[in-house]
């Protein structure tokens, strides 16, 4: 039995997640059955294609290649959010997205996608890559749904208000190319949610195109405001600040005894944790609530600190 997990963010979380992949290594017996990483997925900064979370930072290339050939020399794919609802042909062109992908053009690397010029833009131009259909794309009629999972991808990930919708589920015919986002922290039914996609991608790409004109000044938000009017009103969202205890509560909520008692024999193997913009210590606390042994989980939790506080990833700055 395989039970393979998405996590978040090879850039940012670099070294916490490298800790956490050697820990499963050396430790396997604090872990559930059958727990895999199937990929770590994100987006080098400043990433125009990049979608889902905004992004911000700058990333050398020599630190590309670094975490390219770290991850994959693991035999863990990168898989690139490039989800970015807004893009433009004119951004198919960009230098730096361009330049990760010839990087880590290597069959072994996969790109998420939601965009049709950039996905078109993709099979045509890097053919090596596995495609992944984004939860962005907002799909929840059941039908479409199916659809969805006979096209030629790699995976597609199942719009999370679907996640407990098991006449809907039950029906998809290749249940194991279908990702399920387990820890959703978005409200269940959200009405903004694809706006919010939106929002987000065109102040990525406001930020990455100032990145490219003024690599040394600050990204004014004020100024994007006042450029984008159809941005401009306060769009306040305070779930992505939910802890796992929060989560918990949300009727989308997947638990880990569900994932290895219901979906797995339902045919689903592959999870979704998200937190690409998660404190280290909320992101921890998911990590082992869903792949350390209930009975193993303060061990683990422990290790894990020791573990990071050793290799440098926490400080006494992050409390």
């Amino acid at each position: 039995m395989k039970v393979r997990f998405h996590l978040p963010d090879f850039a940012d979380n670099f070294k916490f997640n490298l800790m956490f992949l050697t820990m499963l290594e050396n430790s396997p017996e604090l872990f559930r059955e059958g727990v895999e990483i199937a990929s770590v997925y994100g987006v080098f900064p400043p990433s125009i294609w990049n979608g889902g979370r905004l992004k911000f930072g700058m990333c050398s290339k020599d630190f590309v290649k670094g975490v390219i050939k770290t991850f994959n020399s693991r035999g863990i794919p990168l898989r690139f959010t490039f989800t970015n609802p807004m893009l433009e042909k004119k951004h198919l062109s960009d230098d730096f997205c361009n330049m990760v992908m010839h990087l880590a053009d290597n069959g072994m690397n996969e790109c998420i996608v939601m965009s049709p010029i950039l996905e078109d833009y993709i099979r045509k131009n890097y053919p090596n890559y596995k495609l992944t259909s984004s939860t962005c794309k907002r799909i929840t009629d059941p039908e479409k749904v199916c659809q969805e999972a006979e096209k030629d991808y790699h995976i597609v990930v199942i719009d999370y208000d679907l996640n407990h919708d098991f006449e809907t589920l039950e029906k998809i015919p290749d249940k194991s190319k279908c990702e399920i986002l387990v820890n959703a922290c978005c409200n269940p039914g959200c009405q903004h949610r694809s706006h919010h996609y939106e929002l987000i991608g065109l102040e990525q790409i406001a930020y990455a195109n100032h990145v490219r004109k003024y690599p040394n000044a600050p990204f004014d938000q004020e100024k994007f405001n006042s450029e984008h009017p159809e941005a401009t009103y306060e769009f306040s969202c305070d779930c992505m600040r939910r802890s796992l205890f929060k989560v918990k509560d949300l009727s989308c909520h997947i638990t880990p005894d569900e994932i290895w008692e219901k979906y797995v024999p339902m045919g689903f193997n592959q999870f979704k944790i998200e937190g690409r913009t998660s404190d280290i210590f909320n992101l921890a606390e998911h990590y082992l609530y869903y792949m350390a042994k209930p009975e193993c989980l303060d061990e683990a939790r422990l290790i894990f600190y020791r573990n990071l506080w050793k290799n440098d990833v926490i400080s006494v700055n992050n409390f």
